[in-house]
């Protein structure tokens, strides 16, 4: 513990200020296993005042490429702490999940770098069973299956756009966090809300890519939120999260 740390702690000690909780420490380490084999290791935080007459909304949250792995932590590096912040949840109470790619592995068969991609037949093995895990939760727990919502930042916003082309009917909002998608495709989503960011000096996942898809979407009829960040690298997730609007936006939208 540093000298900032400490001082902290102490001041917390002294004045009784409440430390805010890490999402490691509220949620819940599982394992998913697929009805046709492979496992998914996730974490799962379930929210409070849910029950068969009071059912709340659902978080998909998908991590990017650099939180891959299997220690079943290092995917709520980025983006989940809002989430499941004592703030967000007073006020937007939800389940919210977050699973772990394996390292070897992505949640869309995609070219990160490349200008355009057209998306794969069939989904991949982590994404499939992330196909497999929300009915699951859904039939466990009292989860809001009109308000099903999914957010992925790099890889996991390619992960959230492939998602969602593939499931048209099943979520009730997205936000694809400088990510990319088959623009052919965007007639599917016309009426499905989507909130995307990006930054406007990416230059890991082409800022274009982003750009495209919300300029196909909006050609094929349907009404995109588009936040670019100019002068912002790759690292568009932090403000993204961040935005005061997003949450209240994100919750409104109903299926």
């Amino acid at each position: 513990m540093n000298f900032t740390d400490r001082w902290g702690l102490l001041l917390i000690l002294a004045i009784g200020i409440p430390a805010a909780a890490e999402p490691i420490d509220v949620m819940e380490a599982r394992v998913f296993q697929g009805t046709r084999g492979g496992s998914l290791p996730y974490r799962l935080y379930k929210a409070e005042g849910a029950d068969a007459l009071s059912k709340k909304p659902l978080v998909l949250f998908l991590h990017g490429a650099g939180e891959r792995g299997n220690d079943n932590r290092s995917q709520l590096k980025h983006g989940v702490a809002r989430f499941v912040s004592t703030e967000s949840q007073s006020a937007h109470p939800c389940f919210v999940v977050a699973p772990q790619c394996p390292s070897n592995a992505k949640w869309a068969d995609v070219e990160w770098g490349a200008s355009s991609h057209v998306q794969s037949v069939t989904p991949t093995e982590p994404l499939r069973l992330v196909m497999e895990l929300i009915p699951a939760l859904v039939k466990e727990l009292p989860i809001d299956v009109k308000r099903l919502y999914v957010t992925g930042l790099s890889m996991g916003g390619f992960g959230t756009w492939d998602l969602v082309m593939r499931q048209p009917d099943v979520w009730a909002a997205a936000v694809p966090v400088c990510g990319g998608a088959d623009d052919t495709k965007a007639a599917l989503l016309v009426r499905l809300p989507v909130w995307v960011f990006h930054g406007g000096n990416d230059n890991v996942v082409k800022t274009s890519r982003s750009r495209s898809m919300v300029e196909a979407l909006k050609r094929a009829g349907g009404a995109p939120k588009y936040t670019e960040y100019a002068g912002v690298g790759h690292d568009s997730w932090t403000r993204a999260y961040a935005e005061p609007e997003l949450l209240t936006w994100l919750f409104s939208q109903t299926r």
